[in-house]
Parts: C-alpha cells; structure tokens; sequence
C-alpha cells in the first residue's frame, strides 16, 4: 500500500501519528517494509506519503489493512496504490545492513509490464514485483533502495519500454522508540 498524501493534509497526518503506530503495531511481525517519502532528499522533510509492504493472506485482508488505517479512515491520503507484492529478495527493511554513509533511501516504483529486473546491486533494501490485487496480473516493481541521488536510484529499477518510474525519498518508518 503506498498512500499519497493529499494537499494540506501534513498537520491532520501529524496529529495521527500515535493512532497510526498502534495500528501498525497490530501487524509488526507481518511488515516487510513501512515508511514515509518525503518532500526532499535529506530524509527530515515533509512527508507526501506512506508506504507500507506488509504480508497478508489475502485481497481481503490487505483491504481491510488499507481502508481500516487511521491515515486512510481521517482523509489523509488523496489517492491510494494497493497492490499484491512478490518479495524478489525474500527478506525485510530490517534485515537490510549494506548501508553506506552519504547515500539517501528511496521508494522507486515502476508501471508497466515488463518482467522482474535483475537484482544485481547491494543498494536494494527491499525489492519485488507488483501484482493487480485479485489476480497474476503484472503491473510494475517496487523497491526500497539507497543511492546518492534520485537519478542513480531509478536507474537500480528501469521501467522499460512501456512504462514510468516514480521516485520518492524515504525513510524508514515506525514509532521511534520501538523499531523491530
């Protein structure tokens, strides 16, 4: 699920941010990847929206995570993506330890239907396919990468001939003071 912020929401989001975690807290051990994007590349901007990858057993399921969550339910987001995530890599933002000084975090997501790309760089944190949510249909990637800039981060996930790539900085997300 990767909510967008609409316009003039940041207070309203802010204001649920406690509402939000206790939620977050019910799927700890089920999150793959949480976290906000961001307004600039330094990782303290303004938030634009919120990314959580999180392993449900169904569209029913992952319904119910979208549309019951406090951002969702007070109108924060003006539009969300929902889909179905094939975790390529097989681990989590938490299991990701390559990080290297001066590089800034990523949500790179790319429409189309061309197949997975080779995993091929040490900078993807968390990585996998996007799937229509009631069927095998492909719809693009997504990854959670580091790079030093937007440019070199969607260059790690290419859309292909068809498609567009979306980058957005990022962060790893949580309550501060009880990350996994």
């Amino acid at each position: 699920m990767y909510g967008r912020d609409r316009p003039g929401a940041f207070e309203l989001k802010m204001s649920l941010n406690d509402d939000h975690w206790s939620f977050m807290d019910g799927y700890g051990d089920l999150l793959i990847a949480r976290g906000p994007t961001l307004t600039g590349d330094d990782g303290e901007a303004e938030s634009t929206g919120s990314l959580h990858i999180v392993s449900l057993p169904d569209a029913e399921a992952a319904r119910t995570f979208a549309y019951e969550e406090p951002y969702y339910r007070a109108g924060v987001f003006g539009s969300v993506l929902l889909c179905r995530f094939r975790n390529v890599l097989g681990r989590t933002m938490w299991d990701f330890t390559e990080a290297v000084d001066g590089y800034g975090r990523f949500l790179v997501i790319t429409t189309g239907d061309s197949g997975p790309a080779p995993v091929t760089s040490k900078h993807m944190i968390v990585y996998g396919e996007l799937l229509a949510l009631d069927c095998e249909a492909r719809l693009g990637r997504a990854a959670v990468v580091e790079a030093p800039d937007r440019e070199a981060a969607a260059r790690l996930l290419p859309a292909g001939d068809n498609g567009r790539t979306e980058v957005h900085p990022w962060r790893f997300g949580g309550r501060p003071a009880r990350r996994r």
